[in-house]
């Protein structure tokens, strides 16, 4: 059971402005996530974020702006009595192509600023990350904060809703079959057999 999530946290923005912008897929999902398991989440301030229960995992949207994820996420691991290991990151991913998912054991930040918090407040890099892409950045040059603050465009939204439904698969696959069997299962490449 340990290659099971018990928390699975969905990185974002706080706030309407950012509703629907590319760096809160990570929400999106997390919302999707908790619809599908018929939990709610509510505000806790002691953990600074959004937080629901489902059975046995635990689902979390920190409410500390993408750069202090960190802040709320260890405050829940804490509390939980977790290992870095029992924790799902969901998040952005400006280096693959729109809709790609891809499934990590473990890794460095990638210049992400949520994940980065997040290693910093654990003190490990030792944590399940489920990176979801949200387009390239060569497609907006060197100018990579507005392309994560900006929003989706009309002719993107079929596959981003597409890579919602896909992602919440996965963790639910991760969550029923373990990590390595979703790893297996949903990291592919957009066109490859299944």
């Amino acid at each position: 059971m340990a290659d099971r999530p018990k928390l699975v946290v969905g990185l974002g923005n706080p706030g309407k402005e950012y509703v629907g912008t590319r760096h809160n897929i990570g929400f999106a999902i997390v919302d999707a996530l908790a619809a599908k398991l018929d939990c709610s989440l509510r505000n806790r301030t002691k953990f600074a974020g959004e937080v629901g229960e489902a059975g046995r995992v635990t689902v979390l949207k920190p409410q500390t702006f993408m750069n202090r994820s960190g802040t709320a996420v260890a405050a829940l691991v804490n509390w939980l009595k977790l290992a870095p290991v029992e924790v799902l990151v969901v998040v952005d991913d400006a280096d693959l192509p729109l809709g790609q998912l891809r499934l990590r054991l473990a890794g460095g930040s990638g210049g992400h600023n949520g994940l980065r918090s997040i290693t910093e407040s654990l003190g490990s890099e030792e944590f399940r990350r489920l990176r979801v892409g949200i387009g390239r950045r060569e497609a907006v040059g060197a100018d990579i904060t507005n392309h994560v603050l900006g929003r989706f465009t009309a002719a993107e939204r079929p596959a981003v809703d597409e890579a919602v439904s896909a992602a919440v698969a996965a963790i639910e696959c991760c969550l029923s079959d373990g990590f390595a069997v979703a790893m297996n299962r949903f990291n592919r490449k957009k066109g490859d057999e299944v």
